[in-house]
């Protein structure tokens, strides 16, 4: 394979280095078009750029952050350096003729994303300042700060915010896939969990899914179903948009907030930081079970199960890997991640996952009197020293680096696309 494709030379300068590497990448490009995912040119390719980001990951993120003053979210990011470098990375739009195609039909552009993203992430000067830059509010949210302040809700379509007294009530309603995540909830939710944090009028955060309307369970509430496996099957789930902003947006925005910038004003700067509450009904299944690992409190109706079924699916549990162990124990997760265990909330092994199960009825006074226990002063210097022990910002910042690698190649693994061929044509039979 790279033995008919020799590697261009790297002096360890970086202009000589990426003009060497634009070069190679050049003429592989006009030679591999026809080359499904992982031919040998496109397989040449992705080692000489994963050579090259290991050389040069710390310079040119300098270079594409203007010497780290500039705060760009991963999609910027990504894009600058299609410019700065051309061929490292697609550009915005090699991105929109593959996102057009069918899982099973794409050329695994992705992937150079994931070599792009773990090199950065696995740098401690690097990965830091991206981890700081996804903490900061979206546009979007500030874009609907002041009517939210002024009217006490906002509508993002599949997600609605809605602050009552001093809680601040995200409901999730993507009613058409039982609340299933893909790149547009994600989206709505980081902007939802945003406002949360910004509202000084807010103390705590809560998030429970809405009533549905599909027929199984219309009326009923659904806290989440997992990805959309749908939108996975056309082609329309990402690796950036969905995989790594979810993981560095809405969900670590609840577990450490949003950041503060030290411009010296204060001798300690509070980071705009609120305790969360999640109310699940029905279940939790997939990302709605894993993102119950960084909730302060889950209450669950009685009669709600969690479940892990992302290695059935062919892809990784997002941070579950690293959180599940923490709260539930090796063998649990071990069981859950890769037998896809089924875990009633009113079981000894619910009780690891969740704090209280109670009547559906009691759902509402159970979640009203949880944020207010954790509407106490002293709960988030509590939570900002737990949280800096139990899960360190930097043994995340290494877990997404070798997730955002090994996530990009599962999403290209032949295996995936035959699991969702087989879903596909059950539901649709």
């Amino acid at each position: 394979m790279t033995a008919t494709t020799p590697q261009p030379g790297l002096t360890g300068d970086f202009h000589t280095d990426s003009t060497a590497l634009t070069r190679f990448l050049g003429d592989l490009a006009g030679r591999s078009a026809g080359e499904p995912a992982h031919g040998p040119l496109r397989t040449a390719a992705r080692l000489a750029r994963r050579r090259f980001m290991e050389r040069h990951a710390d310079r040119l993120y300098e270079e594409l952050t203007d010497g780290r003053r500039a705060f760009h979210r991963l999609d910027d990011l990504a894009g600058a350096a299609a410019d700065a470098v051309p061929g490292l990375v697609p550009t915005k739009a090699e991105l929109e003729v593959e996102r057009c195609r069918a899982q099973r039909e794409k050329l695994g552009l992705e992937i150079d994303h994931g070599i792009f993203f773990q090199a950065l992430l696995d740098s401690e000067l690097s990965g830091r300042h991206l981890l700081d830059a996804m903490r900061r509010p979206t546009e979007r949210a500030l874009a609907a700060l002041s009517g939210f302040r002024a009217t006490g809700r906002a509508d993002f379509g599949v997600v609605t915010v809605e602050r009552r007294g001093d809680v601040g009530e995200v409901t999730v309603a993507n009613t058409a896939f039982l609340n299933a995540e893909d790149d547009l909830l994600v989206a709505a939710l980081e902007a939802a969990v945003d406002l949360v944090l910004l509202d000084d009028s807010v103390r705590v955060g809560v998030m429970r899914g809405g009533p549905m309307t599909h027929p199984r369970y219309a009326g009923r509430r659904v806290f989440g179903a997992g990805i959309n496996l749908t939108r996975l099957y056309e082609g329309r789930i990402s690796l950036i948009d969905f995989f790594l902003t979810r993981e560095l947006g809405y969900i670590h925005k609840i577990l450490r907030g949003l950041s503060v910038p030290d411009d010296g004003r204060d001798w300690w700067p509070e980071p705009v930081e609120k305790p969360w509450v999640a109310a699940v009904d029905s279940f939790a299944i997939g990302g709605g079970a894993q993102i119950l690992l960084v909730f302060d409190r889950v209450i669950c109706a009685e009669g709600a199960y969690l479940t892990l079924p992302a290695l059935r699916e062919g892809i990784i549990p997002g941070v579950a890997n690293l959180r599940l162990p923490r709260t539930g124990g090796n063998r649990l997760s071990r069981q859950m991640i890769f037998a896809d265990r089924r875990i009633e909330a009113d079981s000894a092994e619910g009780r690891l996952l969740c704090d209280e199960v109670v009547p559906e009825e009691r759902m509402e006074t159970a979640v009203a009197e949880a944020a207010a226990t954790l509407a106490a002063p002293a709960v988030l210097g509590n939570r900002r020293v737990l949280h800096a022990h139990e899960e360190p910002e930097d043994e995340l910042r290494r877990y997404m680096a070798a997730y955002a690698i090994e996530q990009s190649r599962r999403l290209h693994s032949p295996d995936l696309v035959e699991n969702l061929e087989r879903t596909w044509i059950s539901r649709n039979r």
